[in-house]
Parts: C-alpha cells; sequence; structure tokens
C-alpha cells in the first residue's frame, strides 16, 4: 500500500494538532515529544489499558507502535499475538537509510496518518 505522502504545512498543522490534543489528555498540557507519542501508540496497540510497565516492555511498546506505524508503508506486517497478549511483526522491507531529520519527517507523517485511521481529528 502506497501512502500518499502529505505536504510539509499539512503535516505540520496537523502534527501540531495532534501534540496539542494528547498534551491536554495525557500530560496536563505539557507538550509531549515524539517518543511520548509513539510510546501511548505502543500502549493503545497492546491493548492491556492503564498499567505500570517494566523498562524492557515500555522498549517493547515502543517497538510495537513503530511496527504498526510503519506497516501501511509495508516495511512491517502484522505476524500474531503472542500467550500474553503481544503484538508481533515481521520485517516486509529494510527500512531506508535517512538523514535523521528525515527519520522525524517520517515517523510524524506515520503518527498524524495513525491518528487520521482512528478519527482522532474529528
Amino acid at each position: 500500500m502506497k501512502l500518499e505522502h502529505k505536504s510539509r504545512i499539512d503535516l505540520k498543522s496537523k502534527w501540531d494538532e495532534l501534540v496539542k490534543k494528547l498534551s491536554c489528555i495525557f500530560s496536563d498540557g505539557a507538550p509531549l515529544n515524539l517518543d511520548g507519542i509513539i510510546y501511548l501508540i505502543g500502549v493503545q496497540e497492546l491493548g492491556q489499558g492503564k498499567r505500570q510497565f517494566k523498562k524492557d516492555e515500555k522498549v517493547n511498546l515502543m517497538h510495537i507502535a513503530i511496527c504498526k506505524l510503519l506497516e501501511p508503508y509495508g516495511y512491517y506486517e502484522f505476524e500474531y499475538f503472542d500467550e500474553d497478549g503481544w503484538p508481533h511483526y515481521k520485517i516486509m522491507a529494510s527500512l531506508p537509510n535517512l538523514k535523521p531529520g528525515e527519520q522525524t519527517v517520517l515517523m510524524k507523517e506515520a503518527v498524524v496518518n495513525y491518528f487520521e485511521g482512528i478519527d482522532f481529528f474529528r
């Protein structure tokens, strides 16, 4: 599935709106950064609700989110849920070599697409 890339202006305005909304909900208005939002997506995708996570689980939550976010771009594919309910993905294509700024743009675009897919911006 090929995704249509957003214009920089559209992406920036959607990103800013997303950060503002999520920050009000989850951090009493303190702006969330990209990693914080990716973590929230991981918690959402795990689907086990609000609970305390161990350090290694937090890393796994970030991985789940990244896989979910990059799945529509063809880099990962959902494989199965393990006995503890954690989703597992398989690598479908190697990630391109991107400069750090390009990686950030890709991830922000993927995050905005994710939240558009769940009608968050309505």
